[in-house]
């Protein structure tokens, strides 16, 4: 009997240890939703404010990939964002958050707007696509929300930074605000040459931020990027450029900083 209680005691133990407990706020929900788009069906994570069932106001929408990453250590690839414990803690400025799981081996394919010789890609349009006509109508719909321009924000870090980027310049009626972390320019530099024609209006706002330690390019391209939006007229109210001295490509970085550009992307003016 004592040789079985401890074998029992051991696997609990393993069990906790190798499968981490859920960490995700009770505000937090999911869903289906068909992305006849991709050909898929995709898993949506929803964040509402603590107080979003006592309100009868409408609020604003922040769409954000890499959903797993998130809001909940036990799904995270290396640990998560932990936006909900922040959303929790806000008592003014809060928002509607929409998490968008990526589709595992095809992410690359769906947070890149161009083919990459080498790793692919390029279903980034259609993935947009998606949320524009899809979900975002669902969303809209199913809860209280500021559908307009102004209160919408896409959202992403590395490949998410980047679709964040083109889905604000290339769809500006719909994205009026982008959170730019670690974007990942890299893999499509089309997108240095696709801004120089196009008009980006003033309501336009764009947060990037990078990390010195996370490359030899990625500082100087998005020193590039932040160049190229000034010289089309973008003005120093439209965009803040962070880069941190010891900052690397991983959720620990983007969840420090995560806080300091909703603050930002989300404030008047």
């Amino acid at each position: 009997m004592r040789l079985r209680y401890i074998y029992v005691l051991l696997l609990v133990v393993f069990f906790n240890k190798s499968y981490p407990q859920s960490t995700a706020s009770e505000q937090v929900t999911t869903f289906t939703i068909a992305a006849p788009q991709l050909d898929a069906i995709k898993t949506i994570w929803v964040y509402l404010p603590k107080n979003y069932k006592n309100s009868k106001k409408p609020y604003p929408v922040i769409y954000m990939h890499d959903a797993q990453n998130l809001f909940d250590v036990k799904t995270s690839y290396v640990g998560e964002w932990s936006i909900d414990e922040y959303m929790d803690a806000l008592t003014d400025n809060e928002s509607i958050i929409v998490g968008i799981e990526h589709g595992e081996e095809k992410r690359i394919a769906e947070l890149t707007p161009y083919k990459h010789e080498t790793y692919g890609g390029g279903q980034g349009n259609a993935y947009l696509t998606f949320i524009k006509n899809t979900l975002k109508p669902h969303i809209d719909v199913a809860y209280k929300t500021k559908s307009d321009a102004l209160n919408t924000t896409i959202f992403g870090s590395s490949l998410g930074g980047l679709i964040s980027f083109y889905a604000a310049i290339k769809y500006p009626e719909t994205f009026g605000k982008a959170g730019i972390f670690s974007p990942a320019f890299w893999i499509n530099p089309e997108l240095f040459d696709l801004i120089g024609n196009i008009t980006i209006p003033e309501t336009s706002k764009f947060f990037f931020l990078v990390g010195e330690k996370e490359g030899k390019t990625m500082v100087p391209d998005q020193e590039r990027m932040v160049a190229i939006l000034k010289s089309k007229g973008v003005k120093e109210n439209q965009i803040r450029n962070r880069i941190i001295e010891d900052g690397e490509h991983n959720e620990k970085f983007w969840s420090t900083y995560f806080g300091e550009a909703y603050q930002w992307l989300t404030s008047k003016g």
